[in-house]
């Protein structure tokens, strides 16, 4: 299991997060612990009145929102009795037993996992200080758990595995904007929290594996001059479809502002991994002379990692970026090392796999045919060009380059100008 916990100033948008997946049937409120009343029977403004009670109680501290998430590996399919207890468990174990917290099941990806909202002022008006607590209360929390439940350790080997984020569905972006927002929505919240990407173009080789894009608009615009940021859903075939939506427009906020200071602390935080990825990408080439790009991509994908080429406009590879599903964190070729690199990796690959490729791209681009000899019938290719002879060359007329056949014009004003002389004398 792995449990997350991230603060905020906002009750009321993480309630709006959960509660808008209920209307898209896309979770499920499973436990309300602090309610009064039946759980079916809370409306979003009950539910949000209890925190802002406590809240009001101390005013002056601003972030007073807690949202958890306790995801399971994607093997383990539990009952909401089974994730009732485990809530309560976690809940118990990091000192929020005492809080009113709503835990909501999520069926938005490949794996189960539980939402949790609550607050961090009690009802005497005192604060739950949240400093380090994942590191102190959370992570010992989370062992205990797997132990008492039998769930699968988050440093297990089986723990590690592709990316349990669902592929944005795409037959829902022809319905409308909700159905596109809310696609893009799930892809974009789990890649902004749980992926490690130092820029913008790493981060889009992400979701690009979820089928969504983000993009600032061209340059000069005023777009892209006030950092402006959308996101859209990509079609099977690599572009864009259904109605782009700011970037502000979603409860996670991953404006490019916001993203920026992720950028930095992610160079940080996933140096820990490359060492672990260059051993998977080594593992798949074996010191092998050449392979084709078709095996290199399926001996990728068989160690969890997605590959992302970067082409010219000729349609020749000048990058590569590696996407790490099982650590969650994306590199470029050459931040791992020159060995793995576009040039090494491409050097690689057979000139079926790639050289032809890009010779017929290059022929299309220009839309030139290469030029070549005009070959008679009949005649073999083979044949020797014809030499002249050197009374051929003998009796060759000399060209007015040689300087010794005199121009016509030049002649016949000589000759005018003799007439002239003679009548004068």
């Amino acid at each position: 299991m792995v449990a997350k916990i991230t603060t905020g100033k906002s009750i009321r948008g993480m309630l709006h997060y959960n509660e808008h997946k209920i209307c898209a049937g896309e979770a499920s409120l499973i436990l309300s612990s602090g309610f009064a009343g039946d759980i079916d029977q809370l409306n979003f403004n009950q539910k949000l009145q209890r925190f802002q009670h406590l809240t009001e109680l101390k005013p002056n501290v601003k972030t007073n929102a807690v949202h958890i998430s306790l995801n399971l590996h994607s093997s383990e399919k539990l009952d909401n009795l089974k994730l009732q207890q485990i809530a309560n468990s976690y809940m118990e174990k990091i000192g929020f037993g005492d809080q009113p917290f709503l835990v909501y099941r999520h069926d938005d990806a490949a794996h189960q996992h539980l939402h949790i909202t609550t607050t961090n002022i009690t009802a005497s008006g005192e604060r739950i200080d949240l400093h380090d607590i994942g590191k102190k209360l959370s992570e010992p929390a989370r062992k205990e758990i797997e132990i008492d439940y039998g769930l699968v350790k988050a440093e297990s080997k089986q723990s590690r595995q592709e990316a349990g984020i669902k592929p944005a569905d795409l037959e829902k972006a022809q319905y409308g904007v909700v159905p596109t927002k809310s696609a893009i929505s799930n892809v974009v919240t789990a890649v902004t929290r749980d992926y490690k990407f130092s820029s913008l173009a790493e981060y889009n080789a992400i979701l690009k594996c979820f089928n969504v894009v983000a993009f600032r608009g061209a340059e000069h615009t005023a777009m892209f001059e006030k950092k402006g940021l959308m996101f859209s859903l990509l079609h099977k075939k690599g572009h864009q479809i259904g109605v782009p939506i700011k970037s502000s427009a979603f409860y996670s906020k991953p404006t490019l502002r916001n993203l920026e200071k992720k950028f930095e602390a992610n160079l940080e935080k996933r140096k820990g991994f490359k060492d672990d990825l260059k051993k998977r990408i080594d593992q798949i080439l074996e010191d092998r002379i050449s392979i084709s790009m078709a095996e290199f991509e399926a001996g990728a994908k068989k160690q969890g990692i997605e590959i992302s080429y970067r082409e010219n406009a000729a349609g020749l590879i000048f990058g590569i970026t590696y996407v790490d599903h099982r650590n969650k964190v994306v590199f470029n070729g050459s931040d791992l090392g020159k060995a793995y690199s576009a040039n090494a990796i491409t050097g690689k690959f057979t000139a079926k796999a790639i050289g032809v490729k890009q010779e017929h791209k290059t022929e299309l681009k220009t839309g030139k045919p290469t030029k070549q000899a005009k070959h008679r019938p009949g005649e073999s290719l083979f044949a020797i060009p014809k030499i002249p002879k050197l009374v051929d060359l003998a009796l060759m007329k000399t060209s007015a380059e040689g300087g010794i056949k005199i121009p016509k014009r030049r002649k016949k004003r000589k000759k005018k100008q003799i007439i002239i002389n003679e009548l004068s004398l």
